[in-house]
């Protein structure tokens, strides 16, 4: 079956970002959470630090209407680096104003960068940045009341 999802990239926070948006949205996990110690190290490769292998190598989750989160913690001894941007943005489309209000409201908490809800000739919309650096869009096509 095919599907949308979308990948996010931390450095050390994907535990903790995921457990954030189950809450949000109130999502299933869809597999069991891969660290990077619940996998043998492969021919070739260095083995992964002691001190990074409680990160987070895989995690899916179902948030809005099936769509589907997934993310890894990025290690610093492979030299990756994150870099926040507008690179990635997660359109979301609740069915209702309220819902679009609730979701905003919990995303938007510390972030510093966001739009706020309008209305605009297409819709009831909006942007921020979460926390933890991830840009959300959101549209609703409810009309105002």
């Amino acid at each position: 079956m095919a599907r949308v999802s979308t990948y996010l990239n931390f450095m050390g926070e994907t535990a903790e970002a995921f457990a954030f948006y189950k809450e949000v949205f109130d999502g299933e996990y869809l597999a069991p959470t891969m660290t990077f110690g619940d996998i043998p190290a492969s021919p070739g490769m260095p083995p992964i630090p002691e001190s990074e292998r409680g990160l987070v190598m895989h995690a899916e989750l179902s948030i809005l209407d099936g769509h589907v989160l997934m993310a890894t913690d990025m290690l610093e001894s492979m030299g990756h680096e994150r870099r926040i941007g507008n690179n990635i943005t997660i359109n979301l489309e609740p069915d209702t104003r309220a819902e679009t209000e609730r979701l905003y409201d919990l995303l938007s908490q510390g972030s510093t960068d966001g739009t706020g809800l309008q209305d605009m000739p297409f819709g009831y919309w909006g942007t921020c940045c979460d926390r933890f650096g991830i840009r959300w869009m959101f549209n609703c096509a409810e009309p105002a009341a």
